[in-house]
């Protein structure tokens, strides 16, 4: 286990600048993942802390030490890629075990290691097979392997469960926290899947444009984001945005508006910081679960018409029509479910509304 700081560290490739003055401290045992949308930064920051990009400015330390210039091998990491990286020729054991090979750790110590690792991972059954003769999922569990045989003071992961399918990604991000619980050793885990993200990370790093937007515990980004960009990346599925003007306010900390796309004439809504001047056009953020079809003391009552209903089975998902441009998701348990055109009538509540500005930051 260690610690892992990074302070204002830059990468530009040419003049274009992809990472973007990123501060960070990760304590030793966290589970952090960095998440965010293709292209903006996660896995440069990720190959950064390995070692294998270069830093064009900052330092990067582990266990307080500035690694910043310091080889790949010599930084007690080892990471796990999007593509397993076995090889072909090699059994299980093999695999595991070359780089401690390379490293001239004997064969009765290599076999230990490897032993080891292999019970850890369940797989002790499969060690004379080569890769051919593996599932994707049993694969990746070796590409872990050969990174817990090394003993690293920080595992590195690459987005990998990205090759596998719907199920057995579930499993094997189980199979990921499992591990991060009886290792206690500190993960940084990269992937742009929200659901990784929040199942995952004892911290969650969101990233845009080589920007960090906000740092927090996975519920702490769900229920307080900072911005919208934060808000609607997080959650599937996604919040719903309208617009809305604001009115003035109400004496105790509300917001007064008006959001004409939902027949809203008055809603008065809490504000982050109730001293904040506020500006007359704003967007209202409302997440499909927080529309009731029970009325609650203070709620606002909204009518939508139905487009499309997406069917879960335990939950669906009405699809409804409004004037906006995109459409307006809302929560639905009832056993019956509605038809398109149907009018449907929901409740909000103030509290589950948030507020943001023209520049996208909560309000």
């Amino acid at each position: 286990m260690a610690e892992l700081k990074l302070k204002n560290v830059r990468k530009s490739f040419g003049a274009t600048e992809i990472i973007k003055g990123v501060d960070l401290s990760i304590a030793s045992g966290e589970f952090v993942v960095f998440v965010g949308p293709s292209g903006c930064g996660k896995s440069t920051l990720l190959r950064m802390i390995a070692g294998l990009e270069a830093v064009n400015s900052g330092q990067i330390e582990i266990d307080h030490l500035n690694v910043t210039s310091t080889e790949p091998s010599k930084r007690g990491i080892a990471m796990v890629f999007q593509s397993y990286a076995l090889y072909p020729h090699m059994t299980v054991e093999e695999n595991m075990g070359f780089g401690l090979e390379m490293a001239g750790i004997d064969k009765a110590g290599r076999r230990s290691m490897v032993l080891e690792a292999a019970r850890i991972l369940n797989l002790e059954p499969y060690l004379e097979r080569k890769p051919k003769a593996l599932s994707g999922g049993q694969r990746q569990r070796v590409a872990i392997g050969r990174a817990i045989v090394r003993k690293p003071k920080i595992f590195l992961f690459d987005e990998p469960l990205s090759n596998l399918d719907a199920e057995l990604r579930v499993r094997m991000r189980l199979e990921i926290a499992s591990l991060h619980r009886r290792l206690g050793a500190t993960m940084v885990y990269v992937t742009h899947d929200q659901i990784e993200a929040m199942t995952l990370a004892t911290r969650i790093v969101a990233l845009r444009a080589g920007v960090v937007e906000q740092v927090g515990s996975p519920m702490e980004l769900y229920r307080n984001p900072d911005n919208m960009f934060v808000a609607g990346f997080i959650g599937s599925p996604r919040m719903n945005f309208v617009p809305a003007k604001t009115l003035g306010m109400d004496g105790l900390g509300n917001c007064i508006l008006e959001v004409a796309a939902l027949g809203i004439e008055t809603i008065h809504v809490p504000l982050r910081r109730p001293q904040a001047t506020f500006p007359a056009d704003v967007t209202l953020g409302i997440r499909p679960e927080h529309l009731s079809e029970q009325r609650s003391e203070g709620s606002t009552r909204i009518s939508l018409s139905c487009d499309i209903v997406e069917q879960l089975g335990n939950v669906s998902y009405v699809h409804a029509w409004t004037n906006l441009d995109n459409d307006f998701i809302a929560e639905w348990r009832r056993v019956e479910k509605p038809s398109t055109g149907d009018e449907l009538t929901f409740w909000i509540a103030p509290e589950d509304c948030l507020l943001f500005g023209p520049d996208g930051q909560r309000l």
